[in-house]
């Protein structure tokens, strides 16, 4: 009797096929899979934050500000959420945390070789909630979206965060879209 040791040419080459269906089949699926959740998590951290700037707010008795910054110390004033944003007390309503101690939250800017949109469409670079909780911004009380495209601007990954003036915040996606604003 004869012993095998290795592979035949036939079932190498039949191994090789299923493999490559299959990566076929697969490797699409995990890219859109991770972009959807990347899209969702960072979505997700400033709807985090807003409720906690909202919650310090009520609890504190007192504003409670988020706003976009590039250094992580002062307000950008820019409407490019994308590059970071504080959440600060903000006892006399001011533009800028009064000192590093009352920065509360921190998030850097997003990274990536290509990093995603996060704008308003109202241009708001801020969100001040008061000690009842209601939401403010630059322009009053508006309605206001803050959109989240990928750099690849494709609409089933873009995400909105709608925030009112009552200081409730939802996150919807093109599917889901309550609003009307998320586009």
């Amino acid at each position: 009797m004869k012993r095998q040791l290795g592979f035949t040419v036939t079932e190498l080459m039949v191994v090789t096929c299923i493999v490559a269906i299959l990566m076929g089949i697969g490797v699409p699926s995990y890219r859109y899979i991770t972009n959807s959740y990347r899209m969702s998590s960072e979505v997700n951290g400033l709807l985090g934050d807003l409720m906690y700037a909202r919650a310090e707010a009520l609890k504190e008795g007192q504003w409670v500000t988020v706003c976009a910054s590039n250094d992580g110390a002062t307000c950008s004033g820019n409407a490019n959420w994308a590059s970071g944003w504080i959440v600060f007390s903000n006892p006399a309503n001011g533009a800028n945390p009064a000192n590093a101690g009352a920065i509360l939250r921190m998030q850097p800017a997003f990274t990536g070789a290509t990093p995603d949109t996060f704008v308003a469409d109202s241009g708001s670079s801020a969100v001040t909630y008061n000690r009842e909780g209601f939401a403010t911004t630059q322009a009053g009380f508006p309605n206001t979206t803050i959109k989240l495209h990928d750099s690849s601007a494709n609409a089933a990954w873009t995400r909105c965060l709608w925030i009112t003036p009552q200081g409730t915040i939802m996150t919807e996606s093109i599917a889901t879209n309550p609003s009307g604003t998320c586009s």
